[in-house]
């Protein structure tokens, strides 16, 4: 199988076995390793990750595809990860999906030039801007961040540049905070509860350990995040949308909270391997039940929606095999 991405293979060769009368080969395999870029261990693309190879996984002998889903930095740490050739696969926001292919926003991007070969296999779940705060910081809107010890996650992730672009609409710098923190996702409930920062924030599905950690371990509020500067960025890109997070998910949070996000989506480059984008989407939607198991957030996946709803790349022609075997398109 001819590949231009950086996947590893792995000859096994034939054996043959000698009995009494006769001989018989055993037929030579091939296996090809694919990798998958997620996000921090407590976060839900690393359950993506680790889901979707799970299931490829279970058919690596008729296909001979063996998946691994590694922990990264997220979302724009996976996009530029894929199209160096390090990563096969990876999770990422709708935004930063749009804004690779459009070589805008972040200076990775820019730097790079428009990421024309990316590609989408499908979208994944809602993930609303979450803000929390400390119940003592005196934060009630997202406007009161000003002066706060905020931590902004760190370089790389979707969560980190999506609030850089609101930082830029709204006029922020990070001397605009008290503090701006970078702390890894995994990082940033324990520094809230024990006092490090008075706000963190992630974009993420719902409902999420990291939310539940943080709003169990100490006295916390989730903050909306509404106001003319998000409507601007909700009118102005088909990737944003209005969200509400759900009252009761987390304790001492009661009411329902306004906000907005994007989706999760999986992506990967054109130079990957039809077939091997073709198994790795067939694995998922041939278990689709099993899937949507795998999480909370997946529990409402639609696959019809899966495969337009937050998708600004073209599908890879992997996938667009498979959505046409089965009517979908």
């Amino acid at each position: 199988m001819s590949r231009k991405s950086k996947l590893v293979k792995l000859f096994m060769p034939s054996v043959i076995y000698l009995a009494a009368s006769f001989s018989t080969p055993v037929v030579s395999a091939e296996q090809t390793y694919v990798k998958i870029g997620t996000g921090g261990q407590t976060g839900v693309y690393y359950v993506a990750g680790q889901s979707i190879c799970r299931l490829v996984n279970k058919g690596t002998d008729e296909h001979g595809i063996k998946c691994t889903a590694p922990s990264t930095g997220g979302s724009v740490a996976n996009i530029n990860a894929v199209r160096q050739g390090q990563l096969d696969f990876g999770v990422a926001q709708s935004d930063w999906q749009s804004y690779a292919l459009s070589g805008t926003k972040h200076a990775s991007f820019i730097e790079q030039g428009k990421f024309e070969d990316l590609r989408a296999l499908f979208g994944l779940y809602s993930e609303p801007f979450t803000v929390v705060a400390r119940a003592d910081s005196g934060v009630e809107t997202f406007d009161d961040l000003v002066g706060k010890r905020v931590n902004l996650s760190n370089p790389g992730s979707g969560t980190r540049g999506t609030m850089e672009i609101i930082m830029a609409e709204k006029g922020w710098t990070q001397d605009t905070f008290k503090l701006a923190a970078e702390l890894k996702v995994s990082e940033q409930s324990q520094a809230l509860c024990d006092n490090k920062v008075d706000v963190i924030l992630v974009n993420v599905g719902h409902p999420s350990g990291i939310i539940k950690e943080a709003t169990t371990s100490c006295d916390t509020k989730i903050i909306p995040v509404t106001g003319p500067v998000i409507d601007k960025l909700i009118a102005e890109n088909d990737f944003y949308a209005p969200a509400i997070i759900k009252g009761g998910l987390y304790n001492g949070n009661d009411n329902d909270v306004n906000t907005f996000g994007n989706s999760a989506t999986m992506v990967t480059s054109a130079k990957v391997d039809d077939e091997v984008v073709y198994q790795m989407v067939k694995a998922v939607f041939d278990n689709f039940k099993n899937f949507k198991r795998l999480h909370p957030a997946f529990a409402n996946l639609d696959p019809k929606t899966m495969i337009t709803d937050g998708l600004s790349a073209p599908l890879h022609d992997g996938a667009i095999r498979y959505y046409k075997e089965k009517g979908w398109m």
